[in-house]
């Protein structure tokens, strides 16, 4: 049966393209369109859909202020940001998804780009891994009886595994739903983690900067968009730029980013696959692999390739707190993963494996 889409977008050109686009395609079918926020509101409190196709800037209520007023009347709704400002808007987009969006697509400035054989593979692809997700309910990690709670922790890990053994570094990957998840786990990491984290989050170029700085002003942690020739330091977390492959290279005993513009991987860029793989012939005495909430397979054949040469622990993220669980599957079915681990316990279980300083 077709998935029942809204539509949210107050150019009326734009909702008949898309329009156009969704019914097109034998998986989806427009159920109703909304012209603003305020219409959206009124058909999401009679109706239910399969995904939401919002704009972010529309007159009387924008897309922002519809995701506050769902959450505000506790309506649960899969959403996909799908606006102009969601380019150059990276801090909009990444409010938007910790609003509750699940993705995004960047919407050309003229309506008739849309049509673009590109733009509709896209669209339709995330549109699809929207609908089939799960609405998931993070919980704020940063808030202050969380992080009081989180040192206590600390402080039990420091005096009672004070020697954690090897020189080790924590390699995260995540996909869709994972801006929000993160939230729920780089801000519980204490600045005295004994190892640096490298992080790839599907993401284009000009949004992880916005990441990452969002990240770093919820952390104890230093968080940082990881720059060509970055020296990895302890307690330090680099986050892949958008549009490039991470990898770790050693240099004069140092261990260094190094970034790479080969195509597409699982279909990503950056991907997770070459993170882990550049892993294999660096000093690290193990690497603690999380794969996080994402669709695909990205991750599975690196840390494939990663664990033949070297000490790996991975940590697969526990399906019933994915919003798509694909990427942490793939490892699962493939017999990688040491620990299957609900959201708000994967920075603990980071914190026993690598220790505190």
């Amino acid at each position: 049966m077709a998935k029942n889409i809204l539509i949210v977008d107050d150019s009326a050109l734009m909702r008949r393209v898309l329009c156009d686009i969704i019914n097109q395609d034998s998986r989806f079918h427009v159920a109703d369109k909304a012209v603003n926020g305020k219409d959206a509101l009124n058909l999401l409190m009679k109706n239910q859909y399969d995904a939401v196709v919002l704009d972010v800037n529309m007159p009387i209520m924008n897309g922002l202020q519809l995701l506050k007023e769902l959450k505000k009347h506790k309506i649960s709704t899969k959403v996909m940001m799908a606006s102009t400002d969601t380019k150059e808007g990276a801090q909009v987009t990444l409010d938007a998804l910790e609003l509750g969006a699940l993705d995004f697509v960047h919407k050309p400035d003229n309506a008739f780009d849309c049509k673009g054989n590109d733009f509709k593979e896209i669209f339709l692809r995330t549109l699809a891994v929207v609908a089939e997700s799960k609405q998931i309910a993070t919980d704020k990690a940063y808030g202050i009886e969380s992080i009081k709670a989180n040192r206590k922790f600390v402080e039990i890990v420091r005096k009672h595994a004070t020697s954690v053994p090897g020189n080790k570094i924590v390699a995260i990957a995540s996909s869709t739903g994972g801006p929000r998840a993160l939230q729920s786990v780089i801000p519980r990491l204490p600045k005295e983690l004994n190892a640096p984290v490298v992080l790839v989050q599907h993401m284009p170029a000009g949004f992880t900067k916005s990441l990452a700085e969002r990240l770093d002003s919820l952390s104890e942690v230093s968080v940082k968009e990881a720059e060509e020739g970055d020296v990895l330091e302890i307690g330090h977390v680099y986050v892949a730029r958008g549009g490039a492959h991470l990898n770790v290279v050693t240099e004069r005993g140092q261990c260094r980013i190094h970034y790479t513009d080969e195509p597409n991987r699982e279909g990503v860029k950056p991907c997770a696959n070459y993170m882990y793989e550049s892993l294999c012939d660096s000093p690290y005495s193990e690497v603690v692999c999380v794969v996080m909430t994402g669709m695909g397979q990205d991750g599975t054949v690196g840390i494939t390739n990663l664990n033949a040469k070297k000490k790996v622990h991975v940590l697969a993220q526990q399906e019933d707190t994915c919003a798509v669980y694909g990427m942490p599957r793939a490892i699962v079915r493939a017999g990688l993963s040491n620990q299957i681990v609900g959201l708000s316990d994967i920075a603990q279980e980071i914190i026993m494996n690598v220790g505190v300083k």
